[in-house]
């Protein structure tokens, strides 16, 4: 491990840290706006230093654990949210990144060691950098989080907490389909799991020659995957727990959720964890659907560095607040309506979507066809959907 990968972690860990501590703030300020509130202002200018006193006040707090309660793993619980939150952010590249070489019968040695120099020599924006895998790991490690969920709220020895543990897992696990079955077409698109290839495919190209001006914006995955980027959006948002899938943690029905019991800095870290995996999220929607770091004119194959790193950042910051904005804006579901959506409506869509990639690529159809396909998949469905729903009040017919 190499001096600046070492620098890397350390900074990014304590940026994800920091970063989560100041959207409490920037969440609670976003929502006051919306309300037509006054929102935190009383701690420091513009009550920026209440981000300061929320954390002192989880340190502080005295720590209780519940008499009853498994001890071990109520302590173990929280920790294994955070650590899975931030080890999948391992492989996400959060700015420009070079394209790796590829050995292949046409390439010359000489070109693959010149290539493969240029790559090594400049510093890569990712932790883990060229794993072949990464999405993948990405999706394996952040399934682990449903464990510490889950081992909390038994944990805890309290049957509401119980109750939003399970709640949680059987979420959290059957949002997992429709999330993974949305990227593989992707995954088939761009002929890789490497995120940092991912990148590249679309802001260069299948030749492997950059696209001028806003044609290049075509390039995009949004524009021929734009049911998959929706399956993902929804299932991101129920991964994160955010509303309008926040139903581990219902407070009207639950109490407090899977954290009811917990306080104090073990509390933070539930915290810190869907803070952090929001941020996750919004890097993947970024790479996966809009370009990365890809932007005409400012964030062009040729441009520095510090340009990239800009649009990349604008673009993860526009998807945060789009997350608040979304939590603000539509009620929370029930919880049939939740798992309906998830069974019923998303991985049927999924599968039918993924469907239709393979047999564009196997047939090697021009891929703008998946536009007006994937619009018709979003019709047939709603139709399909609204066709079946029984009226209230109204019995089925037998």
């Amino acid at each position: 491990m190499s001096f600046s990968t070492i620098i890397t972690i350390v900074v990014i860990f304590g940026a994800l840290q920091g970063m989560a501590a100041f959207l409490v703030y920037l969440e609670r300020r976003f929502c006051a706006l919306m309300q037509n509130r006054i929102g935190p202002n009383r701690v420091g200018p513009a009550g920026l230093l209440q981000v300061l006193a929320d954390g002192l006040k989880f340190i502080l707090k005295e720590e209780f654990v519940p008499r009853y309660a498994d001890k071990v793993l109520f302590i173990v619980a929280p920790a294994i949210g955070m650590v899975c939150a931030m080890l999948a952010f391992a492989v996400v590249p959060f700015g420009p990144v070079e394209p790796y070489p590829i050995r292949a019968d046409y390439v010359t040695d000489a070109d693959f060691s010149a290539a493969f120099k240029t790559y090594t020599d400049s510093y890569q924006f990712v932790i883990a950098k060229n794993i072949n895998i990464g999405i993948l790991f990405i999706f394996a490690v952040s399934s682990l989080t449903v464990y510490g969920i889950i081992l909390g709220g038994w944990a805890s020895n309290n049957k509401y907490s119980l109750l939003g543990g399970l709640r949680s897992s059987a979420q959290i696990i059957s949002y997992e389909i429709p999330l993974g079955l949305s990227v593989v077409g992707v995954v088939l698109i761009s002929g890789s799991l490497n995120l940092e290839r991912i990148i590249w495919h679309q802001a260069a190209g299948d030749q492997g020659t950059p696209a001028s001006g806003f044609l290049s914006l075509f390039g995009w995955n949004i524009w021929i995957q734009p049911l998959a980027f929706l399956l993902f959006m929804i299932s991101a948002f129920a991964e994160c727990n955010r509303l309008p899938f926040d139903l581990p943690e219902t407070e009207q029905e639950l109490v407090g959720g899977y954290h009811t019991e917990y306080n104090g800095i073990k509390l933070a870290f539930f915290f810190l964890g869907e803070y952090t995996h929001m941020v996750t999220s919004s890097f993947l929607m970024v790479i996966l659907f809009f370009g990365g770091w890809h932007f005409p004119f400012i964030g062009e194959a040729e441009s520095p560095m510090f340009f990239k790193l800009i649009v990349f950042i604008v673009k993860m910051s526009l998807f945060i607040l789009f997350f608040m904005l979304i939590r603000w804006t539509i009620p929370r579901f029930r919880f049939d309506q939740l798992m309906s959506l998830a069974w019923k409506v998303l991985i049927p869509m999924a599968l039918v979507n993924l469907v239709a990639v393979m047999i564009v690529k196997e047939f090697s159809i021009e891929l703008w066809v998946l536009l007006p396909v994937s619009l018709a998949i979003l019709i047939g469905t709603g139709f399909i959907t609204a066709k079946s729903q029984t009226p209230v009040g109204k019995p089925a017919r037998a």
